[in-house]
């Protein structure tokens, strides 16, 4: 018998925040409080819930307030000396006049260049299409851009009997995920790391500029992780990448939008406006995933030997940009932590109110527009219109404004 959907949702729930008590320290309130819907507000009694959302917000604002002093007085001083911490760690005072001589002589004039990424994933019971494009863009001018299309059907090569086709492909398609699920044309972790790959290889084979910048990290997981890891060819294939940016260019510069380090983003909330703190290297992280990960081999001798090589030479840093703007990590070899943070922080001060690096929103404004979902779907659509069924393979997301 099916589980119930609401069961299963509030097993989900409690499970996800560990324990009852741990649910009630989290939130405030019991969680057969939360479940009771006599404690519900109306839907039309806003004022009610709007009060109680000031309240909170109002709280828990002051609250990291005091979290920001306390950093400021206890942690900075200790960057330095932390385990993993790296030598030139500590905080930070970049000069406007620095960031202007940025501006003129390293940014504007080409001196940096970004990339960035989008994939699409069209599903339907025939076919499942993904679309991963790849965009390289410059404050002189130039950009390119590249895309690839992958296309999955559950069977692609005919059998003899007409009823063992039909089995195995039943069977198939009912290990697969609800129809529409974005990433089941693809597993979503091999679908970023396609794309990751492809952002960092782009931007080593076809940038020219002295700089490049990136979005996330330069040993992103995806790229040591599932796919890639299977076996020693295609790990070998993303650690030649991270080398040659850690070993041969060295100018680089990454940062990563949503990073899971929220340890760290409360350390870089207690920055002031235009100062940066570099923090520790990514060897103690990349030390992590090679236990981890579940190694066998030549692989793991592979993923051994890159933390050795490349973990004490890549600093993870913070920077903000403006009091209230978020801070932001970025990731630079150890030689050009300091340049580089100043770099991204002159990129980011063209948008004080995002405090992002506006390179990297640029490309991925080009790239969304040339290769997002908005582009990808007309195209399949007219193409099943072609071949005799314009609606019965389309999802009911896609035909419910229709």
């Amino acid at each position: 018998m099916d589980q119930d959907p609401d069961r299963k949702s509030t097993t989900s729930l409690v499970a996800g925040c560990g324990a009852l008590p741990e649910f009630e320290a989290a939130f405030g309130e019991p969680l057969s409080r939360t479940l009771d819907l006599s404690t519900w507000t109306v839907g039309e009694d806003l004022a009610a819930a709007y009060a109680r959302l000031e309240k909170e917000v109002t709280e828990a604002v002051a609250q990291e307030d005091n979290y920001r002093t306390e950093i400021r007085k206890t942690v900075f001083p200790q960057l330095a000396t932390l385990p993993g911490a790296s030598p030139n760690g500590g905080v930070y005072l970049a000069s406007r006049a620095d960031l202007e001589r940025i501006h003129r002589g390293i940014l504007f004039n080409g001196g940096v260049e970004a990339c960035d990424g989008v994939y699409v994933v069209h599903d339907t019971l025939p076919l499942s299409i993904t679309q991963i494009g790849v965009c390289l863009v410059g404050y002189s001018g130039e950009q390119g851009a590249w895309v690839h299309r992958l296309f999955r059907r559950d069977l692609r090569n005919k059998q003899t009997n007409i009823i063992d086709e039909v089995l195995t492909l039943l069977d198939r398609r009912q290990k697969r995920e609800a129809q529409g699920q974005s990433g089941d044309g693809l597993s979503e972790l091999a679908t970023r790391g396609i794309m990751t790959y492809a952002e960092r290889a782009i931007l080593r084979d076809k940038s020219t500029a002295s700089w490049r910048m990136g979005h996330g990290s330069p040993v992103p997981y995806e790229l040591l992780t599932g796919l890639w890891a299977s076996n020693i060819g295609g790990i070998q294939r993303s650690i030649d990448l991270i080398r040659w940016y850690v070993h041969d260019h060295k100018r680089f510069v990454f940062v990563p939008s949503a990073p899971r380090k929220r340890h760290l983003l409360m350390i870089g909330n207690a920055l002031r406006p235009l100062e940066y703190a570099i923090v520790q290297t990514v060897k103690s992280d990349l030390r992590t995933m090679a236990d981890t990960g579940g190694y066998r081999g030549a692989v793991e001798k592979a993923m051994e030997e890159l933390v050795d090589e490349v973990g004490d030479k890549i600093v993870l840093g913070l920077y903000k940009v403006w009091e209230a703007a978020p801070p932001y990590m970025f990731y630079a070899h150890v030689d050009h932590a300091h340049l580089a943070a100043q770099i991204i922080m002159a990129d980011s001060i063209l948008q004080e109110h995002r405090g992002f690096p506006m390179m990297i929103d640029l490309a991925d404004t080009v790239c969304r527009t040339t290769f997002g979902a908005e582009t990808l779907l007309p195209s399949v659509q007219m193409a099943y219109t072609s071949a005799g069924q314009p609606f019965q393979y389309l999802s009911e997301r896609e035909t419910r404004n229709r």
